[in-house]
């Protein structure tokens, strides 16, 4: 019944995740031995004071020698788990690495396969057939749009030229300088609006 609702992937565990691992656990049983030591070192101190207000020097000075042994251990158990904990970081950026060259590798064989699909004679033809549909599409937008060639705007300033020339020749009629007469500023009377109805 535990398998009602789909199939369980099998789980890839690498001999690099069993090392990761190993060195996990190897460094938490030091951590732990270095908690152990410290609380131990701590008794051991308390006793010497103990031991020298009791007046039995030669005691606590081998208990405090003792401390001093254990330091040095605590030093070493420092070293070793700052080595642990440096081999898991090469481990897993080498396992990064790794899954970094696979994926260019295949993205090598993508680029070599895309490559034999498309030839450069084909590339170009198909940006010549691109550059010809872009002019093809220009010549029907200046149609549509009644946009005129350069030609067609020179011959059209020369008309415009021409007419203008023409103009000058043409004599206009000279304007009155009399005034108009004034345009009375009364409404219309009863009698005008009965005979327009």
């Amino acid at each position: 019944m535990g398998n009602l609702f789909g199939k369980k992937k099998a789980t890839r565990v690498t001999e690099q995740d069993k090392a990761v691992l190993q060195l996990k656990q190897q460094r938490d049983k030091l951590k732990q031995y270095q908690k152990k030591i410290t609380l131990q070192m701590e008794k051991e101190r308390q006793l010497a004071k103990q031991l020298l207000k009791d007046g039995k020097k030669e005691k606590a000075l081998l208990l405090l020698k003792k401390k001093r042994y254990q330091e040095q251990l605590l030093d070493k158990t420092e070293n070793q788990i700052s080595n642990l904990e440096r081999m898991v970081q090469d481990i897993e950026f080498a396992q990064i690495e790794m899954k970094v060259i696979e994926g260019l590798k295949v993205g090598n064989d993508c680029l070599k396969k895309m490559h034999e699909m498309l030839s450069i004679e084909e590339v170009e033809k198909i940006m010549d057939e691109t550059q010809d549909a872009i002019e093809y599409q220009k010549q029907i937008d200046e149609m549509l749009a009644g946009s005129l060639t350069q030609e067609d705007e020179e011959a059209v300033l020369a008309e415009l030229e021409a007419i203008t020339q023409g103009e000058a020749d043409l004599e206009l009629p000279e304007v009155p300088e009399e005034e108009l007469p004034e345009v009375p500023e009364q409404e219309p009377g009863l009698c005008f609006l009965l005979l327009y109805f």
